[in-house]
């Protein structure tokens, strides 16, 4: 197949392009960034919010389209740029869409938010700018297009910084304690990128998959992914559960960002971080073992240092100083 992926110089993208051409397709991407894209892999470069960005890519038509973007004005360009010439579309969107529920049986129909109106978002109006996305692309598209819903994504290069923490929290105290949410027997859900970019590509070339899939990892309960990150660390010292309304009164953050804790979410907003997702599991989509996720994750980590500035977790002082404030 002839192959567009619209980036490909980012984490998610680069492993798309990875993935079609290990499948054997002819890969191009269309990217701004100054990053090297994947061996193999065609480089148009153009910023897709400047006029006349998709030129270079409008002399033939094209198997399979591929878009992780989330503004709806670039979506919205590509479509009327490219839609007519694309046999398939896939769309790579977010579970973030979902309106919060409790409901353990949720699927592809459950509400989600109202969509942005206009084509620019803040970070804050990513859910609602999601959604715009997904339906620029369904009506322009019909049962051409895929969309993905993915949760949460690990893997090698993940700039989140999530689904790492804790293995490199375990392997930075050695014997000294560390410090978890109690999160009692909730379950929690990563998928590898390497995993889902394969999924995105192999669903793409068939036509006869179509609409909206929730593409989340294996369940596992969050006690038991910890355990597991602490056998693959070496970890020897104590492990200490805190309760969520005292991480809360010391400015502890929900799940990413600066001075937080991962995969802990308000009550009543698990669900959109897990997902059963069946139907893309009976379209194809694997998933690696979690005790593998958890060595490649290992390996970035003490690669990139664990005292390095994050984007989610605590620092080991902070650990260190809400550990003496909880048993003090």
């Amino acid at each position: 197949m002839d192959v567009l992926l619209l980036g490909g110089t980012g984490w998610l993208g680069g492993e798309i392009a990875k993935a079609a051409v290990a499948q054997g397709h002819e890969v191009t991407a269309l990217a701004r960034g100054t990053a090297a894209v994947p061996d193999g892999v065609t480089l148009v470069r153009a910023d897709r919010a400047e006029a006349g960005a998709y030129e270079g890519v409008l002399d033939r038509d094209w198997d399979l389209v591929l878009d992780v973007a989330w503004q709806p004005g670039l979506v919205r360009s590509a479509v009327a740029a490219l839609g007519a010439r694309a046999a398939r579309w896939v769309y790579v969107s977010s579970g973030s869409v979902y309106r919060a529920t409790q409901d353990p049986d949720g699927d592809e129909t459950d509400p989600v938010h109202d969509p942005l109106e206009g084509d620019t978002a803040e970070p804050e109006q990513y859910a609602a700018a999601k959604v715009a996305c997904e339906q620029i692309v369904t009506t322009g598209l019909g049962d051409r297009a895929v969309i993905a819903r993915a949760g949460l994504i690990g893997g090698r290069g993940d700039g989140s910084d999530r689904f790492g923490y804790y293995p490199a929290a375990f392997a930075r105290a050695g014997v000294g304690a560390v410090l978890l949410p109690d999160l009692g027997d909730a379950q929690v859900q990563t998928i590898s990128a390497a995993d889902l970019a394969a999924w995105l590509v192999k669903v793409g070339a068939d036509p006869a998959q179509h609409g909206v899939y929730d593409t989340y990892g294996e369940p596992i309960a969050f006690t038991d992914l910890a355990a597991q990150a602490r056998t693959a660390a070496g970890h020897s010292g104590r492990v200490v559960t805190a309760a969520p309304d005292w991480l809360l009164a010391q400015g502890v953050s929900y799940f990413m960002g600066p001075r937080s804790l991962p995969f802990w979410l308000p009550a009543g907003h698990e669900l959109t971080v897990t997902r059963p997702s069946q139907r893309a599991r009976d379209a194809g989509l694997g998933w690696r073992p979690y005790q593998r996720m958890i060595d490649e994750a290992l390996t970035d980590e003490r690669t990139l240092g664990f005292d390095r500035d994050r984007r989610a977790g605590l620092t080991r002082a902070e650990e260190v100083a809400l550990l003496d404030a909880w048993e003090g």
